[in-house]
């Protein structure tokens, strides 16, 4: 069931504009829920930060204290039914655990997404064999996690880049990620296979580091995933891939470093048509 919009990022846009009118009427967090009759300012301060999904009710009570006229009022109804939206969707997740819900709903809702990796496979291009090795692997750090649930759930996110108007998806992969490592022969190949053979997507690229490629000496410490949104005015999103939890960033100065770190690492790759030739050289090793 895809997703005009990204609910995790509308609740971030609707925050930041409401915190925005809020400052204008020169009102604290405390004058507000005095007139609103709200227990404490934590609902405010967490819709402010994008925390929780705000009830509609609860955003037109902001909207008349703070008076909003009607056009940018009708667009944070809007802005405000988007960030609502995620109920209903998520129960098409199922069993998706916390950490791939929060990837799911950026991608669902994504224009272009850019991913580098310099270990493993992105999640929207594993097989699920390979999937399946990787979250085994991890267990001995999560050992209650349900793999095969797992398995299914990166299933389901992959169907953003096969639904009508998918995203722009660009994969940079270090060679050291197309390495079989501790996979069997069989799962390493049929891995590789799938990375060539999804590259037939016209909106699908994947560019290949080659070793020695500094991308104008800047290194990434980390994984990291990329976003931007068809709305201009939502956040672009960088996530960052860390071992027991990710970060989000989406301030413009964070932002637009990591898309200058972005570009460069696209300089540095080999082209589509030559990460083809070097992936398909592989498999016939």
């Amino acid at each position: 069931m895809p997703l005009p919009t990204s609910p995790v990022i509308r609740r971030a846009r609707l925050g930041a504009e409401l915190r925005q009118l809020r400052r204008r009427e020169g009102l604290t967090l405390e004058q507000v829920c005095d007139r609103l009759g709200w227990a404490s300012t934590s609902k405010l301060s967490r819709i402010e930060l994008g925390q929780s999904r705000p009830d509609l009710a609860d955003v037109l009570d902001l909207l008349d204290v703070y008076k909003v006229p009607a056009p940018i009022r009708d667009t944070l109804i809007v802005i405000a039914r988007d960030a609502a939206t995620s109920r209903g969707w998520w129960k098409t997740l199922g069993e998706m655990s916390e950490r791939q819900r929060v990837y799911a709903e950026l991608e669902a809702g994504a224009a272009r997404i850019v991913e580098y990796q310099p270990v493993i496979v992105p999640g929207l291009l594993q097989t699920p064999a390979y999937a399946r090795a990787r979250v085994a692997a991890g267990a001995i750090l999560t050992p209650k996690v349900d793999i095969e649930a797992e398995v299914r759930a990166r299933a389901l996110r992959q169907e953003v880049l096969h639904r009508a108007n998918p995203p722009d998806y660009t994969a940079v992969l270090t060679e050291a990620v197309c390495e079989p490592g501790d996979l069997s022969v069989d799962v390493w190949r049929e891995q590789l296979r799938h990375l060539v053979a999804v590259t037939g997507l016209e909106h699908v690229t994947v560019r290949l580091l080659p070793r020695g490629a500094s991308g104008d000496g800047l290194h990434p410490l980390t994984p990291y995933s990329w976003y931007s949104f068809p709305d201009p005015a939502d956040p672009r999103t960088v996530m960052l891939e860390a071992l027991t939890t990710d970060v989000r960033l989406a301030t413009v100065l964070d932002v637009d470093r990591y898309e200058l770190m972005t570009e460069a690492l696209l300089a540095a790759a080999l082209s589509p048509e030559e990460t083809v030739t070097a992936l398909a050289r592989r498999v016939g090793q």
